[in-house]
């Protein structure tokens, strides 16, 4: 029997600082440039001066791109557009400056950390600081078996709960999530079904590596098949993700909910950590205030899992390669906020204005 509670962290988890938004609110009413003139980067520097509890807001000075990878056993009914078991093909390729999440994040200079949850590969073929947190090889095959025992999953959670706590002590103010699995897509788009009520062929879509339409087909019948196996523990974080989810999805839900523990922001990629994100927001439901939606990435199971946790995507752009690379590209918007926010210049001795004809545009 699990000795964790996923339920407890609504106990542990505050919303960021209502006053201080106020006062961030009021601060930007009195900048030159008029309310509204900066569209959303009015609300994103707003909400990360709650998040950090700061007027004026503070750049963004040490973001982290964390990546969780596995190999789901649901990838062998060929639902992926990925070979089964491949997934560390994916890590090597971030690790050799190959990969799309590897290239912006050099051009960002942002650091790029792998921990590998569940990878199904011998770990001598990666380096120690990927390998060493392993819980599992591989998971099963969700439509038939559990994904996970139930201590494997606590352990999963606990995992990723350490690494932010990890991330927290060493001053990363700011991460971007994301995974790299193969098959990881079908036990997200389960989980959320699930957790929304909705059918297989609503939440289906065709996965980063796309898919055509018989492998869509096979695909809707695993996350049908896995639907009729998580519907009975639903009462249950963390046995459902032990039955449908794996030991990505687990740990990367326990850091996003440790990561609102430390008062951290997170930038949200695709349907895997939009899947994990709402696993958190059932057990606590001010999680999500921690939270971004980086991008939209035309995944179906995505967009119903934001819309249920009100996360409003910052970008689309037809990204679909995962990798936590759409969230990466959202970085720039979050990092540009912070910086307008803090060193526009006040209005000397003025009331706040709706306009002002010097910066009204056509």
């Amino acid at each position: 029997m699990s000795s964790l509670n996923l339920d407890d962290f609504s106990d542990l988890i505050e919303r960021p600082d209502s006053g201080t938004r106020r006062d961030a609110e009021e601060r930007r009413e009195r900048l030159a440039v008029p309310s509204g003139a900066l569209g959303r980067l009015d609300e994103l520097g707003e909400w990360l001066s709650a998040a950090q509890g700061s007027v004026p807001v503070k750049a963004v000075r040490q973001p982290r791109v964390v990546l969780f990878a596995g190999d789901h056993g649901v990838a062998a009914l060929d639902v992926s557009g990925r070979p089964a078991g491949s997934a560390e093909a994916l890590v090597r390729a971030v690790l050799e400056g190959e990969s799309p999440v590897a290239v912006l994040a050099r051009l960002a200079e942002v650091p790029v950390r792998i921990v590998d949850a569940g990878l199904d590969c011998d770990p001598a073929l990666l380096p120690d600081e990927v390998v060493r947190h392993r819980v599992r090889r591989g998971s099963g095959r969700i439509d038939i078996e559990d994904a996970l025992t139930v201590e494997e999953a606590e352990r999963a959670v606990r995992l990723g709960m350490a690494i932010a706590d990890e991330e927290a002590d060493s001053g990363t103010d700011l991460v971007v999530l994301g995974d790299l699995s193969v098959g990881g897509t079908t036990p997200a788009a389960t989980l959320i079904a699930a957790l929304c009520g909705t059918d297989a062929s609503v939440v289906t879509g065709r996965g980063g590596a796309g898919i055509d339409d018989l492998a869509w087909m096979r695909k809707c019948a695993a996350v049908r098949d896995a639907l009729r196996r998580a519907r009975p523990v639903l009462g249950d974080q963390l046995e459902l993700l032990a039955t449908v989810g794996g030991a990505d999805l687990a740990a990367m839900t326990g850091f996003l909910l440790q990561s609102a523990v430390r008062r951290m922001p997170v930038i949200l990629d695709g349907v895997v950590s939009a899947a994990c994100a709402l696993v958190g927001q059932r057990a606590a439901f001010r999680a999500p205030d921690w939270w971004l939606a980086g991008q939209l990435s035309g995944e179906p199971a995505q967009a119903k899992a934001l819309d249920r946790m009100a996360l409003n995507p910052l970008l689309d752009q037809g990204v679909t390669v995962g990798e936590g690379t759409g969230a990466l590209l959202a970085l720039p918007l979050v990092r540009a906020a912070a910086a307008l926010a803090a060193e526009l210049p006040e209005r000397a001795g003025a009331e706040p204005v709706e306009n002002s004809a010097e910066y009204v545009t056509e």
